[in-house]
């Protein structure tokens, strides 16, 4: 599959990103190398533009949630383990001079189609969740299908829906 994204390197100028959220910004100029390099805590993928300067990126990490929080229309079809695998979309965002191009919705697409190649070929995962930072970008995560969890800020996208996303269509 082709990605609009690459993994993060030394290359990318991260200095003037700016998104809108210090917590955020301060995790892709501080922290971000250090999550893939030492820890390997977490991948993060940009996308720059031709002088290297990041525009838009998304970390990716395994995780898992308790059965028990899983919404309930979504526990006829996964297994009844006591933990399940999702894979957690850590951070997204993109800078403010990038953001009224549609750059959003494209790097969520990106970052899904990570997810759904992971979860095909290397990981299981049941779910892609994300934590949102505030309501406005919860809102936002929703109108692309994602459902909160029960009793909590978290939302989560069944991989069922992201399958049909992208697997081949069936004949």
């Amino acid at each position: 599959m082709n990605y609009l994204t690459v993994p993060l390197n030394a290359d990318h100028d991260r200095s003037a990103f700016s998104c809108g959220f210090d917590v955020i910004d301060n995790f892709l100029k501080t922290q971000a190398g250090q999550h893939m390099k030492k820890s390997h805590a977490s991948v993060v993928f940009v996308t720059a533009d031709t002088k290297n300067k990041v525009q838009a990126f998304y970390s990716l990490s395994n995780d898992g949630i308790p059965y028990s929080e899983i919404p309930e229309a979504i526990k006829k079809i996964v297994p009844r383990y006591k933990s399940l695998g999702v894979i957690l979309i850590g951070q997204l965002a993109v800078d403010k001079a990038s953001q009224n191009n549609q750059l959003g919705p494209r790097i969520l697409m990106d970052a899904l189609a990570r997810c759904y190649d992971a979860a095909s070929t290397v990981t299981g995962a049941v779910a892609v969740v994300v934590d949102p930072i505030d309501a406005r970008a919860a809102d936002w995560y929703k109108k692309f299908g994602f459902i909160p969890l029960p009793d909590q800020t978290r939302l989560f996208l069944p991989m069922k829906t992201i399958d049909d996303l992208f697997s081949p269509k069936k004949k």
